[in-house]
């Protein structure tokens, strides 16, 4: 069966994941998760994609970004993901890929899932044990969770509008936020989101489904004949 294109459509968040090939890492020191965050704050203003969070794992990496051009994602992340495998290459001394092929994304519903999605990306450290729990998510370096508490200003962030709802001040949304982080998600929305990145289906209801359909002639969700797909793992 051949390959569906990857579902973008501009002025919708879109749900990105890039794994590192065979699980390897992708980073090596500070400078290479440094090095990568500086690319994709390059890459997002020249290919005008508004990235709303992140997070950068040892062997893979999350974004959470809307693009305003149909073009612009695929771009960014080609120009990132070239750039950053020659970065990597020269300073370990190796050649060849680096990636697990192309990057999977999809695109969610706004008011059911954005919000829902930060925190899945912001909570991806816990879960895998890379901090402790008692300091959770606000422990770790390499995500957007530090800008929207207020720890540090982040350049790379556009905030999503739908933040701003969360409070009438800076000081009120960063705690709201934080809260909203601290209370965790379900196992069944970490699954959902997963699952609709690396399957490249849209997530969202019944209705925001159906009306991302009259905009594409990619079909945007599993159609109920065939057998079911196996989901890879993260």
């Amino acid at each position: 069966m051949a390959r569906l294109p990857r579902l973008t459509l501009p002025g919708y968040p879109h749900h990105i994941i890039q794994r590192g090939n065979n699980r390897q890492a992708i980073f090596a020191s500070q400078a290479d998760y440094q090095t990568l965050l500086n690319l994709l704050l390059e890459n997002a203003q020249k290919f005008k994609v508004a990235i709303h969070a992140y997070v950068l794992m040892p062997n893979h990496f999350h974004l959470l970004a809307t693009p305003e051009t149909a073009d612009g994602l695929p771009q960014m992340m080609q120009a990132v993901g070239r750039r950053y495998v020659r970065w990597f290459n020269d300073a370990q001394g190796r050649s060849g890929t680096l990636w697990e092929g192309r990057y999977k994304s999809t695109v969610i519903d706004t008011d059911q899932y954005l919000l829902t999605c930060m925190a899945y990306l912001d909570l991806n450290p816990v879960r895998a044990g890379l901090v402790s729990n008692s300091g959770g998510a606000a422990d770790y370096a390499w995500s957007s969770h530090g800008h929207y508490i207020g720890q540090k200003v982040d350049k790379l962030i556009t905030p999503h509008p739908l933040v701003w709802g969360l409070g009438n001040t800076p000081f009120a949304r960063e705690a709201a936020y934080a809260d909203l982080v601290r209370g965790g998600i379900s196992a069944s929305q970490t699954v959902q989101l997963t699952d609709a990145a690396l399957r490249g289906w849209a997530l969202g209801g019944k209705d925001f489904v159906a009306g991302l359909q009259t905009l594409t002639q990619r079909r945007v969700s599993k159609s109920a004949a065939g057998r079911p797909m196996k989901v890879p793992e993260v």
